[in-house]
């Protein structure tokens, strides 16, 4: 059977303070409203609704190429019954299981969304309400059972009572799992007659209960997973729990952390066996980090591959590809479209952008490689640079198998560089260089002997 996933994320959040939307505020390096879609995926859902309101625009683009994701706009914000009313009038009926979430409640697991459908359907219940007991049930809606413990309806903590607030300490995280074609028949009895004058979607399990259909709940078995974000300090606090449960996990996977609250890793990257991660690491996108590697300290890598055996110190790399046991930083910057091939080695306060480092090739200090092809066992001298810009296009640079290129040296492109060739330092090649041969460009040296012992006295006069 179908499983279909609402994810409510029309809300402004104020309390962010911000000119972007709640769910756009990231956790990690993924909007709020990423990980409940990511979740449902992972259990199973064929059918995910987002709906939007606020900043729709920003909050689609979220998902931009994701086919599987479908949108509802909420004009009108009034409340979260008013909400799967949209998505009714919208696409129809409800059929099959159908959960609610919330696209600011990022920690819920595949696993528990598993299993409040399983639990829904093996007892055909009209509604499930999945809950918690918080230590601070301030703000929550209460559930309310009988004497034999059966829900009997779900009070917004707007709407309690002193006592009920003092009292009902089992509250209402927001997540439901319906019957979807008892949802279609029964949700236009929700009426708006409370304080806020407000659709709640929590009114199902009275008027399901008026008409006899079976509701349930659901204990969740960790209440931090149903951590909802109102504010920037309670987006602090959730990154720190998901920050943990992916670094626990990477260790018992055989992943090393000196300090693991100093580590950062996205949800789509990949750490092999025996890798150690260093203090003030972010690993981000769908960066991939093979086995026996050494990332860190201080280095940000996003959407980069890298190679077993190899050790990546102090640097910034984006859309980079690192094969197998090449050495990098510290402090270098790899920009989109770097490969290092293996065993190359890119050293301290070196830029590398779209350009392939070949196998075993060296470019070690104060140099920027742009938009270069180079081939194996070659050796950049210090200050050397690609000229590969000039001013309007982008232009080239091939370097052919065990070049050896001075320090100081500009390489302005066009240019090619042939196999076994040597190129003088503080040169500035503008022409191609044959395989093999020596090229120096540089001015004749001058020397006037006694002039720095005349200049000396001439100074000493004057003053």
């Amino acid at each position: 059977m179908s499983l279909t996933a609402i994810v409510l994320a029309a809300g402004e959040g104020t309390r962010m303070k911000s000119r972007h939307p709640k769910v756009a505020h990231k956790l990690m390096d993924r909007p709020l409203v990423w990980w409940p879609v990511h979740a449902a995926r992972e259990a199973g859902a064929d059918r995910i609704i987002v709906v939007v309101g606020n900043h729709a625009d920003e909050v689609k683009a979220v998902f931009a190429g994701d086919a599987d994701v479908e949108f509802v706009e909420q004009t009108e914000r009034l409340g979260t019954g008013h909400a799967m009313m949209c998505v009714r009038d919208a696409l129809g009926d409800f059929h099959g299981p159908t959960v609610v979430l919330y696209g600011d409640t990022p920690l819920m697991r595949a696993e528990t969304i598993k299993n409040l459908v399983e639990h829904t359907k093996g007892g055909h219940y009209a509604c499930t309400v999945l809950t918690m007991s918080p230590a601070d049930p301030t703000g929550y809606g209460r559930i309310k059972r009988d004497a034999e413990g059966n829900v009997l309806v779900i009070i917004e903590h707007k709407d309690c009572t002193p006592e009920e607030q003092a009292t009902l300490t089992e509250c209402n995280s927001g997540i439901y799992c319906f019957c979807g074609r008892r949802l279609s028949e029964n949700i236009d009895k929700i009426g708006n007659n409370n304080a806020q004058g407000e659709y709640y979607l929590t009114d199902m399990v009275g008027i399901y209960r008026e008409i006899g259909e079976p509701v349930s709940a659901l204990l969740a078995a960790d209440d931090s997973e149903l951590l909802g974000v109102n504010s920037r300090v309670q987006l602090a606090q959730v990154t720190k729990i998901m920050q943990e449960r992916i670094n626990n996990q990477l260790m018992a996977e055989g992943v090393t952390m000196l300090d693991p609250a100093q580590v950062w890793v996205g949800p789509e990257v990949t750490v092999g066996r025996d890798t150690e991660l260093l203090p003030m690491t972010m690993l981000w996108g769908k960066t991939a980090i093979g086995g026996d590697c050494v990332i860190g300290p201080n280095t940000r890598l996003t959407n980069v591959t890298v190679g077993d055996g190899s050790s990546v110190e102090e640097t910034v790399g984006y859309d980079t590809v690192i094969d197998r046991d090449v050495t990098v930083g510290p402090r270098a910057y790899l920009r989109p479209g770097t490969h290092l091939c293996d065993r190359a080695h890119v050293g301290t306060h070196v830029e590398i952008k779209n350009s392939t480092i070949g196998e075993g090739s060296k470019v070690p200090h104060l140099s920027y490689i742009g938009d270069t092809s180079m081939g194996s066992g070659v050796n950049i001298g210090a200050g050397s640079i690609t000229c590969n810009y000039d001013g309007v296009n982008k232009h080239r640079t091939t370097i052919g198998n065990d070049v050896f290129v001075g320090s100081d040296t500009m390489m302005v492109a066009p240019v090619s560089i042939g196999d076994g060739a040597l190129v003088g330092a503080s040169s500035c090649i503008t022409s191609d260089v044959p395989a093999d041969a020596l090229a120096l460009e540089r001015s004749d040296q001058q020397v006037i002997e006694g002039y720095a012992k005349v200049r000396r006295e001439r100074l000493h006069k004057e003053k």
